[in-house]
């Protein structure tokens, strides 16, 4: 399948700058996984400029196969490195990261799902770097409260957990995640005086009422921070763009999220769930 043309306001520079170069660097040497690499973010370079970065733990290798993630899957990824929690802590302290953003692949194939790693990482990071902020972006977990709990009692900052896409497209898009199982994790998390928060992306085939839909059940369980992007088809075998939405109907997203209700809401074609993270936990619920 043909890649879309990108219109020109997707088009962006590669960040050249002496400081972005320093961290990326420090992240190959360290052998870090980071979504702000893999995943191409356009806002990388700001993001490190501001002393922001998202790393991802528990492997490269995701137990699911959504449609519109290229991170590579199999039902039986390499064990965890336990290592892992100490190697990223420290790794974080040297490259004076300020707000840190966790994130993982899916771990059916662990009893926990990874959940204990995720704790332990938590507390290594904060242990080494007690002035940095932490969001994780987790996992569904599959709404257990168990493992959830692990999450909540290691005490980051803000606990992220996407919806992805918009409840009528999330069959066709997401693999074993569930709609209602995402809503059920955020409800939880409220419920236990989390500050919390989630992101869609845009232009696969939803329409204005799916998203105002989308706004309405993230209130129904009191998340107030939402994020909302294009989707970028990262490589032949994932689904294709459907469209590119315009900068001014992202616009318009936002002013009808604030008029909903939400805290935050970033809303723009580049946006992605880690964009301006770092200024989320200024915008109390």
């Amino acid at each position: 399948m043909q890649y879309q043309r990108k219109p020109d306001w997707l088009k962006i520079k590669l960040p050249q700058s002496d400081h972005y170069r320093r961290i990326n660097q420090l992240i190959q040497s360290n052998n870090l996984h980071t979504i702000c690499t893999s995943g191409k973010c356009p806002n990388m370079g700001e993001c490190w400029n501001n002393g922001t970065a998202t790393f991802m733990i528990l492997g490269d290798t995701c137990t699911r196969g959504c449609r519109f993630c290229n991170v590579k899957t199999s039902k039986n990824p390499a064990p965890a490195d336990q290592n892992e929690p100490i190697k990223l802590a420290r790794a974080i302290n040297k490259l004076g990261i300020k707000h840190a953003v966790i994130t993982s692949v899916d771990r059916d194939d662990l009893s926990d799902r990874g959940a204990y790693h995720w704790a332990r990482t938590i507390k290594e990071i904060k242990y080494k770097n007690p002035d940095l902020t932490i969001e994780t972006l987790i996992p569904d977990f599959d709404a257990n409260p168990r493992l959830l709990d692990m999450i909540i009692d290691a005490e980051p900052d803000i606990i992220s957990h996407n919806l992805e896409t918009v409840k009528r497209l999330t069959p066709k898009i997401r693999s074993k995640a569930e709609y209602a199982t995402s809503l059920r994790v955020l409800k939880y998390l409220a419920q236990n005086d989390v500050q919390t928060k989630s992101g869609i992306m845009v232009g696969l085939g939803e329409t204005m009422e799916d998203i105002l839909e989308v706004m309405d059940d993230l209130l129904k369980v009191d998340c107030k921070i939402l994020t909302i992007g294009q989707y970028l088809q990262p490589s032949p075998k994932n689904i294709a763009v459907q469209r590119f939405v315009e900068p001014k109907e992202f616009d318009e997203y936002k002013r009808i999220g604030i008029e909903k209700g939400f805290t935050v809401v970033e809303s723009g074609p580049l946006v992605r769930s880690s964009y301006h993270a770092e200024q989320h936990l200024s915008k109390e619920n």
